[in-house]
């Protein structure tokens, strides 16, 4: 996988900002290697990958463009962990297959105009049609979404009307009547991945798109693949202050000021220093987190500080690359440039550093009470 990314993407970059879009090439490479499934079981064509598997990709996918990671990001993770973790065998059968192919794209269409981090906003409903439902609602920033096959949709069933009690969640295809997707987004950053909006005007889906076939599971299913969503972000981050530590350090050992190398100045060591010292404790922490995953003691507080950290790190670092970089940094078509904007991203998406620092406050108190 190294070698991919440094042979193949990392030589596309510009290729990917200048096009908004990943080459057809990279893509069907990836999908040989089986990315599109990695996180997804065996048996239904995926690679199955134990968490701490998972972030060692991700660390290694987090050293090039975020676009690329976010090419096959949602089919293996808050996406596609909605089937996996409460779709039915029939659910599973008809639609895991072809995400870990490469053949279908899904999307978690969870955010709304109203109702971000904190779901118990959310409008969208499913009103009972017969033994169907027929969905209304309005989808915001959704990842993926021009180029989905699939859509994860969270809506309220029943009588409830706020909070988080009575949301469900349906498979909703693509081309089905009502569905429609606005223009990509105009982002800062991450150039080559793509979010917009996802209307749904009165959709018609049978009883066999109900998640699990159980009302009310949404919100709970949403939250656990957000858990594990988070720490594969936060390996991400790891990654990419990684490639930022190594770009900076090239550059401070290349330029010269007055004849003398940049990375001869004390300042910029300190730099130099501090970030491969944070990047160093965001990958001893996610690997922890990861191992704690796995064996099950921890699923909840340990992905959100390891998210919260890494994405607040990966900030630090990219500015400190910037700074390093002089002028030149501040020049768009610099990557250090590229990956500072990029990185912006990280404390926003999959539950912001606010909502992180919520929960692992909250399982602490939590905690001590117990």
């Amino acid at each position: 996988m190294r070698t991919f990314v440094e042979k193949e993407v990392v030589p596309a970059e510009d290729e990917i900002e200048e096009t908004d879009a990943i080459p057809q090439r990279i893509r069907d490479a990836a999908a040989r290697m089986g990315l599109f499934g990695y996180a997804l079981p065996e048996e239904h064509g995926g690679l199955g990958l134990t968490m701490t598997e998972e972030v060692q990709l991700a660390m290694t996918v987090g050293r090039t463009t975020p676009a690329f990671r976010s090419m096959f990001g949602t089919n293996n993770g808050i996406a596609g962990q909605v089937l996996v973790n409460l779709g039915t065998p029939e659910q599973q059968e008809r639609y895991l297959p072809g995400l870990a192919a490469g053949e279908l794209v899904a999307s978690f269409a969870l955010t709304e105009p109203d109702a971000g981090s904190d779901p118990s906003g959310m409008r969208a409903r499913a009103v009972k049609d017969g033994d169907g439902y027929r969905i209304s609602g309005q989808k915001r920033y959704i990842t993926n979404a021009p180029e989905a096959d699939l859509f994860m949709v969270f809506a309220r069933t029943g009588e409830s009307t706020e909070g988080t009690k009575g949301i469900s969640v349906f498979a909703v295809e693509a081309d089905l009547d009502g569905v429609t997707v606005g223009p990509s987004d105009a982002k800062m950053g991450q150039k080559g991945a793509h979010t917009a909006e996802v209307f749904l005007d009165e959709v018609r889906v049978g009883p066999e798109a109900l998640i699990g076939g159980v009302e009310g599971e949404g919100f709970a299913t949403a939250m656990r693949s957000l858990a594990k969503g988070r720490l594969h972000i936060g390996a991400l981050c790891v990654g990419l202050a990684e490639r930022l530590v190594k770009d900076s350090l090239a550059h401070a050992t290349s330029q010269t000021q007055g004849g003398t190398p940049i990375a001869d100045f004390q300042l910029v060591q300190a730099m130099l220093a501090d970030s491969r010292t944070e990047a160093y404790a965001g990958r001893a922490m996610v690997l922890e987190a990861a191992r704690r995953y796995d064996d099950g003691s921890d699923t909840r507080m340990g992905p959100s500080a390891a998210k919260l950290f890494c994405t607040e790190m990966v900030d630090r670092v990219a500015d400190r690359a910037v700074q390093i970089h002089g002028g030149l940094g501040y020049m768009q078509e610099v990557k250090v440039s590229r990956f500072y904007r990029d990185a912006r991203l990280f404390r926003l998406y999959e539950g912001t550093s606010e909502i992180q620092r919520t929960i692992i406050a909250t399982q602490m108190i939590r905690g001590a009470r117990a």
